[in-house]
């Protein structure tokens, strides 16, 4: 959880001492949001000019008013309450460290969701190297493997998909194009591969297991999974 924390220019983590201090208020939990003291606030691009004029007021306001919105989103995705804080800290920073580079006349709504998508794919890329985060991910049933599907036929990610097909076993290969890319049922499968539906449904568990896999270690096929599920509620 975040509690008062410092920052010191330049500023590489939250740390203990520095040369001035951003307040980070704790988080009450994704229904009620962050505690702080309600202001007159000023408007979101004069907001953006206190911000890169290095002002800790106005990084403070930002955080409020966005921070409950991309931690719920984040928690969605990785299913770890600690997982998202990590993010949505690592967030925050990079928002800082980046603040004299901020067009003030854009949303920072969409600033801060660039940022969060960039995090999450990194997020992601390391689950699929790391094999006990990427079992986690799996076992609580994360949105974002379980959304794979949506982007089987997207055309952006064609040529990522027909590759992780390809690298399948060839019954495999079969199974997976005659169920999931043709829609045939399992019996009608069988039936033409002449094996049981029973084994036909269990090469096809693996098929997409190694298909979902696949997609999770591109980065194309990511930032097309992860705009479907961040952009939810933050625009």
């Amino acid at each position: 959880m975040f509690s008062q924390a410092c920052i010191q220019e330049p500023v590489d983590t939250f740390c203990e001492t520095g040369s001035f201090c951003i307040k980070i208020y704790t988080f009450a939990g994704p229904a009620t949001g962050f505690h702080m003291s309600s202001t007159t606030l000023p408007d979101e691009k004069q907001l953006l000019i206190l911000l890169k004029q290095g002002d800790d007021h106005a990084f403070e306001e930002i955080y409020h008013l966005h921070s409950n919105r991309l931690y719920n989103n984040l928690l969605r995705l990785v299913k770890s309450e600690d997982m998202a804080m990590d993010l949505l800290q690592d967030l925050y920073v990079k928002l800082w460290n980046n603040r004299s580079a901020i067009d003030v006349d854009k949303s920072i709504g969409s600033y801060l969701f660039s940022i969060a998508k960039n995090l999450a794919i990194d997020f992601f890329r390391k689950a699929a190297r790391e094999t006990s985060l990427q079992n986690h991910l799996i076992a609580v049933g994360t949105e974002l493997h379980n959304h794979v599907d949506e982007v089987f036929f997207h055309k952006e990610t064609a040529a990522i998909l027909d590759k992780a097909i390809q690298a399948l076993p060839p019954q495999q290969q079969k199974i997976f194009n005659l169920c999931k890319m043709e829609g045939k049922s399992y019996e009608e499968a069988a039936s033409i591969l002449g094996i049981s539906s029973a084994t036909v449904g269990n090469q096809l568990v693996k098929a997409v297991k190694s298909v979902k896999t696949a997609m999770l270690s591109s980065k194309d096929a990511l930032v097309i999974i992860l705009s479907i599920l961040l952009t939810r509620g933050i625009n």
